[in-house]
């Protein structure tokens, strides 16, 4: 009963501690377009479709799916910050780059999630 909230705690905090990391490192790199929500946001994309993955496979346990979906994942990439960067951009006067940002995410978020399940399927093979 009290094993998924655990998981899912550790995980998040993991993730949290990622995407902070992540925010220092690449900030000087985000002055014209969020960088670093972006990079957080596409990694957490590609792991998401790896470990669902290799859940399918039965490559990963039930737990070690919770704790990188819900957890880590959850913990390092948000909505919230994906529409904040979006925000951030409109409201300095940049529409276009705010459109490219948002575009730009939704599909190599997609492609990230899809090259995560290929992975996976490689590694099912293996």
């Amino acid at each position: 009963m009290w094993l998924p909230p655990i998981i899912v705690f550790v995980g998040g905090g993991l993730g949290a501690i990622t995407r902070e990391l992540s925010m220092l490192t690449l900030d000087r790199y985000s002055a014209a377009f969020p960088v670093d929500i972006f990079a957080a946001n596409i990694l957490a994309s590609f792991l998401l479709g790896l470990v669902f993955g290799l859940h399918q496979a039965r490559r990963a346990s039930d737990n070690v799916t919770l704790l990188v979906s819900t957890g880590f994942c959850g913990g390092m990439s948000t909505f919230s910050t994906f529409i904040f960067g979006a925000y951030s951009e409109m409201t300095t006067g940049q529409l276009g780059l705010s459109l490219v940002y948002i575009l730009a995410s939704l599909v190599i978020g997609y492609c990230a999630t899809w090259l995560g399940l290929r992975a996976a399927m490689q590694l099912r093979r293996a």
